[in-house]
């Protein structure tokens, strides 16, 4: 019995690893194209003419100006830009609060919308609700979050670094973002194949059901929602691609699981990322799932409205 059982892990894990190479190959590609594209913007100082260009916007969610330079870094790459920006500014814990949940609603834009595309979801339709969702969190946010409190962020001296220094931190950042992307890619998509070998997936469906209604999602989405919510979109991306592209996973319910899971997700490192310059962890959880779970049920019923009348306009012609 055990030999069996050892058969069946070690046959799943190869089964597993070439296709898991090619999108871990294909993600780190996208992954140093972007972000070398964030640099030479940031080094020819473009980055501050689409903040300022924002600026009007970002005062409507009670958010200064410079708020908008954090948003943007963050929205092109990832939380951690976003961080370093936020560092430079003197924002109070309610303002950061607010720049913090529209920035985990929206960030690394690119890279997780070519994760979500690869699934079957539409790629303008996830970049237009993350914009739009984002941007409501801010402005609800600064309705209802009660006013005033201590400074969250200290000062941090701006740098000014030569084209080739900005190449070298850049690529051993980058260097270390590749290796640490692929050791999470691959080893997420083992315990996926071997949970999915031996039950556990199914178990797990059925424990989280009542969990998944609430949200709008289907049972059998529950180990991709978690895998989302723990780690994120882009080191998730092998696992998510995988299902879909197996079957196992219908394309109705991966877009239903998409659209909740572009507004909240990576509620650990991120979430706690913001957290350590000053944002409230409460709010930052409860407006992307609200906004989730808005965007879900919405969805569906769009779907429900699709299917009572297209048919009926196919049969007319």
């Amino acid at each position: 019995m055990e030999k069996s059982a050892l058969n069946r892990a070690v046959s799943s894990v190869k089964e597993i690893l070439p296709k898991t190479f090619k999108t871990c190959l294909w993600l780190v590609r996208i992954t140093v194209l972007v972000t070398l594209g964030v640099l030479f913007l940031e080094y020819f100082n473009i980055l501050p003419y689409i903040s300022e260009f924002l600026s009007p916007v970002f005062n409507l969610m009670g958010l200064p100006g410079e708020a908008a330079l954090a948003y943007v870094s963050g929205y092109f790459v990832n939380v951690y830009s976003a961080i370093a920006v936020m560092a430079t500014l003197n924002l109070d814990v309610r303002t950061v609060t607010i720049l913090a949940a529209m920035i985990l609603a929206s960030h690394n834009m690119i890279t997780e919308t070519a994760v979500q595309k690869k699934t079957g979801s539409s790629a303008l339709r996830m970049v237009m609700i993350r914009t739009i969702s984002s941007l409501i969190i801010g402005y609800v946010l600064n309705l209802i979050i009660p006013g005033g409190g201590k400074m969250a962020v200290i000062d941090a001296g701006p740098t000014d670094l030569s084209l080739l220094e900005m190449l070298e931190v850049w690529f051993f950042k980058t260097l270390k973002l590749v290796v640490m992307m692929t050791v999470l890619i691959f080893t997420l998509s083992i315990i996926q194949r071997l949970l999915a070998e031996f039950g556990v997936i199914r178990w797990l469906s059925k424990f989280m059901r009542p969990i998944m209604a609430l949200f709008g999602l289907p049972a059998k989405t529950s180990f991709l929602w978690i895998v989302a919510n723990t780690l994120g979109l882009a080191y998730g991306a092998a696992v998510m691609i995988d299902e879909s592209e197996s079957g196992k996973i219908t394309k109705k319910d991966i877009d239903l699981l998409n659209h909740h899971i572009s507004i909240s997700h990576s509620n650990l490192e991120d979430v706690f990322l913001v957290a350590s310059v000053g944002a409230s962890i409460p709010w930052l959880l409860a407006s992307r799932w609200v906004m989730s779970l808005i965007l879900v049920w919405e969805l569906r019923l769009e779907m429900a409205i699709r299917k009572k009348f297209i048919p009926l306009s196919v049969d007319s012609n």
